[in-house]
C-alpha cells in the first residue's frame, strides 16, 4: 500500500470519526481528514508521493491557520430568547385594573397575562396603562410603569 492510500484511508477515518462522536470536534476533524483525502488523491493522480504528502499539507495548515475561524463564527449559535425569558423587559398595556393585592390582566403581543404590580412600583394601574415586565412568576407578570 503507498502513502497516498495511507492518506485517503487515515484522513476517511477522522470522518468517520468525527460524524460517529456527533461533532465532538466541532468539524475539525472532518476538514482535516478531508484535506488528508484531497492530498492523497490527488498523489494518486499524479502518481507522486510528495505531491500528496504537500498538498495534505497545505491544505491542513490553510484550514487551521484560516478556516478554523471562519467555519467556527457559522457554527457558533446565538442566545435566542424564548418564553419567559423573552418577556422580560417588554411592554404591555393593561387590560383589567391592576393593584397590590388585586391581580389583574395585561396584554403582551397577543397574549393576555395575569398581572401584579413589581414590588416598590406604583399601585394601582388602570386598563389602558402602558407597563413594562420586570419579572415572571409562575403565570403571573410583575410589572411596573
Amino acid at each position: 500500500m503507498g502513502w497516498n492510500w495511507l492518506l485517503v484511508i487515515v484522513g476517511s477515518l477522522l470522518i468517520l470519526l468525527e460524524v460517529a462522536l456527533g461533532g465532538f470536534a466541532g468539524f475539525d476533524l472532518v476538514l482535516i481528514g478531508s484535506a488528508l483525502v484531497l492530498g492523497g488523491g490527488l498523489g494518486l493522480l499524479f502518481h507522486s508521493a510528495a505531491l500528496g504528502f504537500g498538498a495534505a499539507s497545505i491544505l491542513a495548515l490553510a484550514y487551521i491557520a484560516v478556516g478554523r475561524r471562519w467555519v467556527r463564527a457559522r457554527m457558533r449559535t446565538q442566545h435566542v430568547p424564548s418564553n419567559v425569558d423573552a418577556l422580560l423587559g417588554m411592554t404591555g398595556v393593561v387590560t383589567a385594573r391592576v393593584a397590590e393585592h388585586e391581580p389583574g390582566m395585561v396584554r403582551v403581543r397577543d397574549e393576555v397575562w395575569r398581572a401584579v404590580p413589581a414590588s416598590g412600583g406604583q399601585g394601582p394601574l388602570e386598563p389602558g396603562t402602558v407597563v413594562r415586565i420586570e419579572s415572571v412568576d409562575g403565570v403571573t407578570l410583575r410589572v411596573r410603569i
